[in-house]
């Protein structure tokens, strides 16, 4: 019994290929887009894993300066001296032709046992390595990428299998003279098994403290927003092809009805019945979700080069750009696939299991317990929508923010059904002719069969209005800020501090003004962070973009009197103004002023130039911003390079500083842009399965109608109205939910990810082209099945009259 069973409720599929290739690639696309997310995250996490185990960083304490700033070396000799094994790192960034490089010296005669890359710890290669030419290990796609675009100035190269991408390793002297930092160390990498006895740090270095790997920047963390953004964005796209699934294994239950008629007729328990086919839809998702995982690989390697440059140009993390099968994110998409797929059926079954042996017999039985549950659905709509009310007022944290977004979108797609309801309701009421008013009352007949599809619609719909609002208002807050940030017209950074102050000499009779551009790295309130001088120029209260303070923060700057924050450093800290702000070092000054920031995910504060110097000596001095007459821009540089031969590579003017800036925001969005087109064409795929699937099932309503007068073209083309029609109507409510879904975006989660609040736009003409792109989407999608009924011979009309329903 259970075999012929078997065989009965298979051969369904053998008769609807089209409706088992909609269930397999709905699931199979559902599971490549959350897979594709998660392997991208996978393969960060890995990079940053990668990054923080080199010389064992991630399990050694450090000793590192209270206000800092880089250990002079003469501290770690008196440290050895003294009996503490302890090893110096010297570390900071190294850029060339747009390749930014993390550089990190060592001094491999006192580093902990086991703490190198096995590459690097080999004895045959020790002899280059500690040479004054040097040598330097790399991942073999950091070597690779070197010696592609060349990088002069940089120790032979050599590849060490494991390390991070964008990590050079050198002896401490080659990075001492690639940073220019001759005589300096980062921090002092603290050995496990120290001496029993030894002096009290504070007798011989007292301006060290120690700091154990908890306390230090954790990539994972600093990153983490940007992850969560990207796995939200994953899993909305894999509802949306859930939808898909839920769709089609309901219309293939209702299809079933006679087989499961005359299953249980014949005896066949019901729990049997409700086993054998939820057997059925786990091994479908286990064909699909491992094509899924196959596809999802293939999202994953097209968009990961985008997410490396974004982690680099936001966070300076560095990434791979190749990608790697990892059990992990394998494994878990198909669970997801296995756990969509029960979720989608469970539905199904359940109606199954609750209806007496006759009902799925009678007509329309699955379409009147699905209208049963329209007051269920909008009753929980309307609880996601309490929730989601609750969230924006109480809510807390990036978590309170995807709550508030999750219950606002699963209110509005349960809310659809109602809502056009309603509306259709009233096209029936306000029509005149007995064909309109057949038709408005058999559109919304079909609501039940149609739903599923049409919230996919509304979910893509307002995705993609969401997050092209926030893309768009982003871009041109960020243009005018880039204007208002860059306002000098070159700017340019000396070899060395004695060749900027040359350079700075020669620049000041043949330019308006030159303006130091000093900064020292280090953390704030906690936080990465980084410090700038500013002189008193009237180029920063013409064009800095103030949020909080007035005009006279400037001169209070000069007279080291306050310092102003960044808008990220100010929203995290709850800061206001008046408040003292702990500078590195222990030094406080009052805040007398907030700007936007826009792109940079670090706390900053600006001192007068004069207050910088006067707590940090020894900042670097090599950079400066140049105000001149944009038309002498070209002839300045070259008399530059022709007086001091500085690089191409050291100078760049404020127009390529913008087209860099604008190019890295693009690339930022590349990958949302991209998920938002796969969710919006598996919607689309959604309601072509949908309609394909209810035109056969549709011909006992059509059968009167054409016997009473109406042409089989004249009913296409009805049923192609309804597809648009519909979608027209879902495309009008997806605007106020997308208009949401912006603002929470933009003053929620943009907030709290990381830390800048952008101002709203409205785009209407992206509306009316996103609108367009909805009605073609679904009169694509009906054309087939119009078609079908245009060309159906009239001889299957009739046997509607004669065939038992």
């Amino acid at each position: 019994m259970i075999r012929t069973a078997i065989t009965a409720l298979l051969s369904h599929w053998r008769r609807h290929p089209l409706q088992l290739a909609g269930l397999f690639l709905g699931l199979a696309l559902a599971t490549a887009l959350w897979s594709g997310v998660q392997a991208i995250n996978a393969e960060a996490r890995q990079s940053y894993d990668r990054a923080a185990a080199v010389l064992a960083q991630d399990r050694l304490d450090s000793l590192v300066a209270r206000d800092e700033q880089h250990i002079g070396q003469q501290v770690f000799l008196d440290l050895r001296r003294a009996g503490w094994l302890v090893s110096p790192v010297l570390e900071g960034r190294w850029s060339h032709r747009g390749v930014p490089l993390r550089i990190l010296g060592v001094d491999p005669f006192t580093l902990p046992a086991d703490s190198l890359p096995e590459a690097v710890a080999d004895e045959s290669r020790s002899g280059a390595f500690l040479s004054a030419e040097g040598l330097a290990f790399a991942a073999p796609q950091t070597v690779e990428e070197l010696t592609r675009i060349g990088a002069p100035g940089l120790p032979p190269l050599a590849t060490a299998p494991g390390m991070a991408p964008g990590l050079l390793l050198v002896d401490i002297g080659t990075a001492q003279r690639l940073l220019r930092a001759g005589g300096e160390i980062s921090r002092l990498l603290l050995a496990p098994e120290q001496p029993l006895r030894q002096r009290p740090l504070d007798e011989i270095a007292p301006g060290l403290i120690r700091q154990s790997p908890a306390e230090q920047a954790d990539m994972g963390a600093l990153t983490g927003s940007f992850h969560l953004n990207l796995t939200a964005f994953g899993f909305l796209s894999f509802a949306v092809g859930l939808f898909i699934v839920h769709s089609a294994i309901g219309l293939a239950f209702e299809q079933r009805r006679p087989v499961f008629r005359t299953l249980r007729a014949l005896g066949l328990p019901l729990r049997l019945l409700v086993g054998l086919l939820a057997a059925e839809i786990m091994g479908f998702a286990l064909i699909a979700g491992l094509a899924g995982i196959a596809l999802g690989y293939v999202i994953a390697a097209a968009l990961l080069p985008d997410v490396a440059a974004t982690l680099r140009g936001l966070y300076g993390a560095s990434v791979s750009g190749s990608l790697s099968l990892r059990p992990e994110w394998a494994v878990a998409g198909l669970g997801m696939a296995l756990a969509g797929a029960g979720i989608a059926a469970a539905q199904s079954l359940w109606r199954l299991s609750r209806m007496p042996v006759l009902a799925p017999a009678q007509p329309r039985a699955w379409s009147r317990a699905s209208a049963r549950s329209l007051a269920w659905q909008t009753a929980l709509a309307g609880l996601l929508a309490l929730i989601a009310l609750g969230a924006a007022v109480r809510g807390e944290g990036l978590v309170g923010g995807f709550v508030l977004l999750g219950a606002l979108l699963l209110a509005a797609a349960l809310a659809l059904p109602g809502a056009l309801a309603v509306a259709l309701a009233l096209g029936e009421r306000l029509s005149k002719g007995v064909i309109a008013q057949w038709f408005w009352a058999d559109t919304r007949q079909q609501l039940p069969g149609l739903s599923l599809a049409l919230m996919a619609l509304l979910l893509a719909l307002s995705a993609n209005i969401g997050v092209g609002t926030m893309v768009s208002s982003f871009r041109l807050a960020f243009t005018a800020w880039l204007d208002q940030r860059l306002p000098s017209e070159l700017y340019v950074t000396g070899r060395t501090e004695d060749e900027a102050r040359r350079l700075a000499e020669w620049l000041a009779p043949r330019t308006e003004a030159l303006l130091p551009i000093w900064k020292i790295d280090a953390p704030l309130l906690g936080r990465p962070g980084e410090v700038y001088g500013v002189a008193d120029h009237r180029t920063y209260p013409d064009n800095w973009p103030m949020i909080r303070g007035d005009a006279s923060v400037w001169k209070s700057l000069a007279r080291g009197e306050g310092v102003i924050v960044n808008e990220q450093l100010w929203r995290r800290a709850g800061l206001q103004l008046g408040d003292p702000v702990t500078l590195p070092g222990g030094a406080t000054r009052p805040l007398i002023g907030v700007y936007a920031d826009y792109g940079n995910t670090k706390g900053q504060a600006i001192l007068g130039i004069a207050d910088l110097l006067a707590l940090y000596p020894g900042i670097d001095r090599r950079r400066y911003a140049i105000r001149t007459d944009p038309a002498n821009v070209t002839a300045l540089r070259s008399a530059i390079e022709d007086d001091f031969g500085l690089p191409a590579d050291n100078m760049i003017s404020q127009q390529e500083v913008k087209q860099v800036s604008l190019m890295v925001f693009e690339r930022t969005f590349a990958v949302t842009a991209a998920l938002n087109v796969l969710t919006m064409g598996v919607a689309g795929f959604a309601m072509f399965m949908s309609l394909l699937t209810l035109s056969t099932m549709r011909l006992p309503q059509l059968a009167p109608v054409w016997a009473l007068g109406l042409t089989r073209g004249r009913l296409a083309r009805l049923e192609l109205l309804r597809a648009v029609l519909l979608a027209l109507l879902t495309m009008a409510l997806a605007v106020p939910v997308g208009l949401l879904l912006a603002w929470v975006l933009l003053s929620v989660i943009n907030v709290e990810a990381f830390g800048w609040r952008l101002p709203m736009h409205l785009f209407p003409q992206d509306w009316l082209w996103l609108g367009a792109l909805a009605l073609i989407a679904a009169g694509l999608a009906a054309a087939w099945p119009a078609w079908r009924l245009a060309r159906l011979a009239p001889v299957h009309l009739l046997k509607v009259f004669a065939d038992e329903r």
